[in-house]
């Protein structure tokens, strides 16, 4: 008899914000393979009998394949466990959950998907903004940064992207951000937008910065770090809202 999945998400790194469904997948889980964005105090509510694998992926460091975390989470759930696969944010942004679910269906194994917070929703909060605004914000957009390669991704709809009258918010940014702010700037977006750049969110390394996407470009293009951070500019991305 074939075991359960639960993809679980962890949120952006606050325990306390993870959901009552959350928790009490963690509690009877028998295995938990999480990403390191979901390690620390989350896996505090996990089983002390459960085996904790780490399957993450970074980038700049070494990672498991995708292949061989859908190939672990399948063996597990064959030999009949109940099994959470604890993920980062909320579990359908910008992850890999379509492959693994696509494994598990392959495998005729199980499984749920329990929704979290994702971190463009966090950083908002502790930010003070709301993500929308009557008259000024009535859009949101939620892109990635980097497509496989690591790269800006080609297809990108840049009319969209340099609507003033949007909230846009990009994931796993920082290194492609002054090519894109310079496309954002040939297709009519003020130099003066403001943005918000929102560094380890939910967490004790938690750091708020507040540019224009001109300022923004210039000060990512001097400095470098693995943070995991987000980028928001438009109406809405500025102090004191």
């Amino acid at each position: 008899m074939s075991g359960f999945v639960s993809f679980v998400s962890s949120g952006p790194g606050d325990p306390e914000l993870l959901t009552v469904k959350a928790v009490d997948r963690l509690q009877t889980a028998e295995v938990v393979l999480f990403d390191d964005l979901s390690s620390g105090p989350i896996l505090e509510h996990a089983h002390a009998d459960a085996d904790l694998i780490g399957v993450g992926k970074r980038a700049g460091r070494a990672s498991p394949k995708q292949d061989h975390v859908s190939r672990v989470l399948v063996d597990h759930a064959a030999a009949g466990m109940r099994v959470v696969r604890l993920k980062s944010g909320d579990s359908g942004m910008f992850g890999r959950l379509e492959e693994e679910i696509t494994a598990l269906r392959a495998a005729d194994i199980p499984f749920e998907i329990i929704p979290g917070v994702t971190s463009a929703s966090a950083g908002a909060a502790v930010a003070g903004i709301p993500l929308t605004r009557r008259l000024t914000a009535r859009r949101v957009q939620f892109i990635t940064g980097a497509d496989v390669t690591g790269d800006l991704p080609p297809d990108v709809n840049m009319a969209a992207l340099a609507d003033p009258l949007a909230t846009t918010v990009i994931y796993m940014g920082k290194r492609t951000f002054p090519g894109l702010a310079a496309c954002l700037l040939d297709h009519g977006l003020s130099p003066d937008t403001p943005a918000l750049l929102a560094e380890a969110v939910s967490t004790p390394a938690e750091k708020l910065q507040w540019f224009t996407i001109a300022t923004l470009a210039a000060y990512l293009e001097t400095t470098t770090s693995t943070t995991p951070a987000l980028i928001y500019y438009g109406a809405l991305a500025e102090p004191g809202l």
